[in-house]
């Protein structure tokens, strides 16, 4: 039986006990102030990322300081692991910047502990809300507050090789349920004799997994924490794989060997099912000859349901502890709805979340078909769900490893079930 306290998993335990010392230190910025265009003042800016996202974010910077002179912003950047790391240290000392490039799964630990500014005050007023469609604005929401903002957005989506399945002469995914997923790849894997094969076992990934629970009209886990389905649910979802583990997918000993490279990055599959701002990465690692993917929506679990989402690919928030609220919260509108930033980023951060800065952005040929990915699915999109529980991260590795090895074929369905349910009790339970 799971309770309802989320707070950190077992290997992320002393950094959340961190968080919790620094989120009750310290006070709140008052969000009545009035925003002064005229007064000086300095702001710092964190994100992640490498020396081309640096120089955009620099670009971006000057512009915003040819209508806003008066703001100084001092940005700072480090890879992804390290920009946490130092974030951790920052909460213990509650100096946290003033405003912060944000992901997804560490919304709601930073939120929950009081480290956040709520941005609700300046939506509607500093923070022009009116390109930000209400599904996107509700990602940044923890417990009716919203603290973070998304810069842009990805969807779950099937990647397919066309020049895979040229060779093997078999057409592109038509769509189907995911029983008809599975006989399309196995066409695949029987047309080119074993030489490729039709894709991955998708039963190893917990987004699939999350899909079907959402055409059923649940959560993957829900707003108290606690989780949106039982032992046996799982144990269905990962029998369902046994079909495709018997031939149709790529034996996970041939994934090993591909590593670091996705059996998808390395043409040995002719699709795989992902977000959807994989795309260029993938082009880039299957290199010369490839100009072009497909991309299609997942399988069907039922018709008409609301199974798919805008996810956001990363945000903007704001310490609680800032001195200048205003200017950062300026600062955040501009970042995300501005026609400047639109220009200089393009889809450096994933496909534009406002719709002013995406009619700005020079797409490539690639973000342009994601774009019209997104637009084709959207009868199938439905509210985010609930922001990722502490601990996360943790689990959705647990579930890849289990996929692993049900792919392997060193576990049985009934102990990775049980595996994952013995992880789930740490993580939900500390």
């Amino acid at each position: 039986m799971f309770n309802k306290k989320r707070l950190v998993a077992a290997a992320a335990l002393a950094t959340g006990a961190v968080l919790v010392l620094a989120g009750c230190a310290g006070e709140t910025a008052d969000p009545s102030a009035t925003f002064n265009p005229d007064e000086k003042v300095t702001l710092n800016l964190a994100f992640w990322g490498n020396d081309v996202r640096a120089d955009l974010y620099n670009k971006a910077i000057d512009a915003f300081n040819e209508e806003y002179p008066n703001i100084k912003v001092n940005s700072t950047f480090l890879g992804f692991p390290e920009f946490w790391e130092k974030r951790q240290t920052e909460a213990a000392g509650g100096g946290l910047p003033d405003v912060m490039q944000f992901d997804y799964s560490y919304l709601r630990q930073y939120a929950q502990n009081g480290l956040l500014l709520d941005l609700g005050p300046y939506l509607g007023g500093i923070i022009d809300k009116k390109p930000l469609a209400d599904n996107i604005l509700k990602i940044g929401v923890v417990d009716d507050t919203t603290y973070a903002i998304p810069t842009s957005t990805n969807a779950w989506g099937l990647f397919t090789n066309p020049k895979l399945l040229e060779t093997a002469g078999v057409e592109n995914f038509e769509g189907g349920s995911w029983s008809d997923y599975t006989d399309w790849m196995k066409s695949v894997t029987d047309a080119s004799d074993g030489k490729v094969f039709g894709g991955s076992d998708y039963t190893g990934r917990i987004q699939n997994f999350e899909l079907q629970l959402r055409s059923e009209g649940k959560n993957l886990f829900n707003e108290d924490g606690t989780p949106g389905f039982d032992e046996k649910r799982l144990a269905e979802f990962w029998n369902e794989g046994a079909a495709a583990r018997d031939g149709a997918v790529l034996p996970q000993q041939q994934a090993e060997e591909l590593l670091p490279l996705s059996a998808f990055d390395a043409a040995k599959t002719a699709s795989e099912l992902t977000w959807d701002n994989f795309g260029a990465g993938y082009l880039g690692n299957l290199g010369e000859g490839y100009t072009e993917l497909g991309l299609v929506a997942p399988p069907v679990t039922k018709d008409g349901a609301k199974d798919l989402y805008l996810k956001p690919s990363m945000l903007h928030a704001i310490s609680a502890k800032t001195k200048h609220p205003e200017a950062a919260a300026t600062l955040v509108d501009f970042l995300i709805n501005s026609p400047e930033s639109g220009k200089i980023f393009g889809t450096n951060r994933g496909l534009p979340a406002s719709t002013t800065a995406l009619e700005a952005a020079d797409l490539d040929p690639m973000s342009t078909q994601i774009k019209d990915y997104e637009a084709s699915i959207a009868d199938r999109l439905g509210d985010a769900p609930p922001v990722p529980i502490v601990g996360y991260g943790s689990l959705e590795e647990k579930f890849r490893v289990l996929g692993t090895e049900l792919n392997f074929g060193t576990v049985k369905v009934d102990d990775a079930v049980k595996q994952f349910f013995t992880e789930m009790d740490v993580v939900l339970n500390q």
